[in-house]
């Protein structure tokens, strides 16, 4: 079991989530966050809005799969938000050692899904 997290461009959520879907991919957590990278004091153009400074609009997204579904989340997640330039976002994948749904208490793969 993996945990993926990926950060990527707010306007890109849409497409991000999309091909997630198309991928069979249902689970996953959503969350508006502020970062920087490479791009740092760059000025960055979002919904018709110029923003500046360190801190930028990002979103992240927490996606716990079973191994075969590693591959298949992380092209999706790149064809969705890939732009070509500076500021696309990361994926990080960890190892995830354990996952219990409450409603039933499954664990493991099962509880994935």
């Amino acid at each position: 079991m993996k945990l993926i997290i990926a950060i990527v461009q707010p306007h890109k959520l849409e497409d991000v989530l999309q091909e997630l879907e198309k991928a069979e991919i249902h689970l996953k957590t959503v969350t508006n966050v502020l970062g920087c990278g490479r791009q740092k004091g760059r000025t960055e153009v979002y919904r018709g809005r110029k923003e500046t400074g360190g801190l930028l609009k990002k979103v992240r997204l927490e996606i716990a799969v079973n191994d075969q579904f590693v591959k298949p989340a992380i092209e999706a997640i790149i064809r969705g938000a890939k732009t070509g330039n500076i500021g696309d976002g990361k994926i990080f994948i960890q190892n995830l050692d354990e996952c219990i749904r409450i409603r039933t208490e499954e664990k493991g793969h099962e509880a994935i899904g």
